[in-house]
């Protein structure tokens, strides 16, 4: 049965079916927020290790990670099973993933920096491995579940609200619960003592979610493009998935989610540091911050599928971007020109928190739309290649975004490097000409970053039309091969094509 036939036969997307595939989208950004958040100033801060060590290892991991994702990406999309191409692949990630995550934030006490080095090493591999595992498959059932244009859009914007349940409602707990601070000063995020719990109950939502996801949405496999009987040699997978990826929009996308996904990661190593030194806040007031991203991000995941069908998916995309680099810019510039409240008074309490649920919103909007947009070039790289390739699009699309939390945080590392921000510090001490020297770097570094990833956001070429189109070409290809198929009659099977051997 042909990937057509198979989608025609398949009965409608519920809201059940929805909900278990979004769900999942809660492991990885727990994940993603967690090491982005947290990782560099545990390891640094309280375990002890040197900023630049953090950083190089993270960033070690993401020359990794472009090594393993594509060759899992095409494997992916080639395995035949009677659980699909992507479920097996989710359901084996489950147990490693949530034990890995939970190790990697307890340590052993009493070892050399070089030891902990390579704990720190192992595990951060681990975690990215088995967070490849699930996270690719399931990135790609998104165009097989939904192929509208519009309906794209509002499955993934549901997978959102996922992502930011699970990564800002981790952070708001980690401030809250796990690692809150106590009257007296102690506690807090540089306590070790709360990492303990916090990483349990992460491992715990990871494993959870990932099963959900997996046996909520077993019941579409009979339905989902199956890859054709062949033989294909290690040369031959090179030359497909270069053909796959030479694609304008695809190229376009890729390179615009590597600026973008290392300035936000960028952003997310220094938050922290923002909030506990720059603007001396609280840890409830850091909560509280997280508690607008939340709200935020929620109220653009209503308004991404409207901001999609108003200005088109692209436009919408580079319009909201631009206005999100100028609102999250505010409050670093008006301190540096000193025109800021004062840091401990409500009138900067209230402009940090604008902001925040501001730029949440329009970033909530942004990363729907362009999740939509990688997800549009399945259908556009099918017609040219003949191949449906979702695993292999969403693994090179994957090993860039993966810079929010190793490329991006050894942006941070160095940056702290550079200003020398001392170590073991402690709010209220950080000598003025650092904290300014911080402000003067992340301006010009954020809006460097982010400025070329909407000039090449714009260079995207599909559209609500040439979608619709590469729709029908491939029902028109699908027909005519279902045609051929029965007129050769039953001694060949419609999905069995010969592959000449490289």
């Amino acid at each position: 049965m042909t990937s057509a036939a198979r989608a025609a036969d398949a009965p409608r997307l519920g809201i059940p079916t929805k909900l278990a595939y979004a769900v999942g989208s809660t492991a990885t950004n727990l994940k993603l927020r967690a090491l982005s958040t947290f990782l560099v100033i545990f390891y640094n801060q309280v375990v002890g290790l040197p900023p630049q060590m953090v950083g190089g290892i993270l960033a070690m991991a993401l020359l990794f990670d472009a090594v393993l994702d594509p060759i899992l990406g095409q494997i992916s999309d080639n395995v035949r099973s009677r659980w699909g191409r992507r479920h097996p692949f989710m359901l084996a990630a489950a147990l490693p993933y949530a034990v890995c995550f939970f190790l990697l934030w307890n340590p052993p006490i009493g070892w050399t920096d070089q030891a902990l080095g390579v704990y720190l090493m192992v595990l951060i591999f681990s975690v990215r491995f088995f967070d490849t595992f699930f996270e690719l498959p399931h990135q790609a059932l998104a165009p097989e579940l939904a192929k509208g244009y519009d309906e794209r859009t509002n499955l993934l914007a549901m997978r959102h609200f996922f992502m930011v349940a699970g990564g800002l409602g981790m952070t708001i707990l980690a401030y809250q619960v796990f690692l809150k601070e106590r009257p007296d000063g102690g506690g807090g995020v540089l306590a070790r003592d709360g990492y303990f719990a916090y990483s349990l109950t992460g491992a715990i939502i990871i494993f959870t979610t990932i099963i959900l996801s997996v046996f909520g949405t077993a019941h579409r496999i009979p339905y989902l493009a199956e890859p054709p009987k062949r033989t294909i040699t290690l040369k031959g997978m090179a030359v497909e998935m270069f053909h796959t990826l030479n694609n304008r929009s695809f190229i376009a996308m890729a390179l615009a989610s590597m600026f973008v996904a290392v300035g936000v990661g960028a952003r997310n190593g220094l938050e922290i540091y923002f909030g506990l030194y720059f603007w001396e806040l609280r840890q409830v007031q850091l909560a509280g911050l997280a508690t607008m991203s939340v709200i935020g991000g929620f109220i653009g995941v209503f308004l991404a599928p409207v901001v999609g069908k108003w200005l088109g998916k692209k436009w919408g995309a580079v319009a909201t971007f631009i206005c999100a680099v100028g609102v999250h810019i505010t409050p670093v510039s008006l301190r540096l020109l000193g025109l800021a409240p004062a840091n401990g008074t409500p009138e900067l309490l209230w402009l940090l928190y604008g902001e925040e649920i501001v730029n949440a919103t329009l970033a909530g909007i942004i990363a729907i739309l362009l999740q939509s947009l990688v997800a549009d070039v399945v259908e556009d790289a099918e017609v040219k290649t003949g191949r449906r390739s979702e695993g292999l699009l969403m693994s090179a699309n994957n090993v860039l975004r993966r810079a929010v939390s190793s490329g991006g945080v050894l942006v941070a590392t160095t940056v702290l490097a550079f200003i020398g921000f001392p170590d073991k510090a402690e709010r209220g001490q950080v000598p003025d000409d650092v904290l300014r020297n911080l402000g003067l770097a992340y301006i010009p570094m954020i809006v460097g970053f982010y400025a070329i990833g909407i000039a090449l956001i714009s260079t995207y070429t599909i559209n609500r039309k040439r979608h619709m189109e590469n729709l029908e070409t491939l029902k028109a290809r699908d027909a005519a091969g279902e045609q051929a198929a029965a007129e050769a009659g039953p001694g060949i099977g419609s999905g069995e094509i010969a592959v000449e051997k490289a």
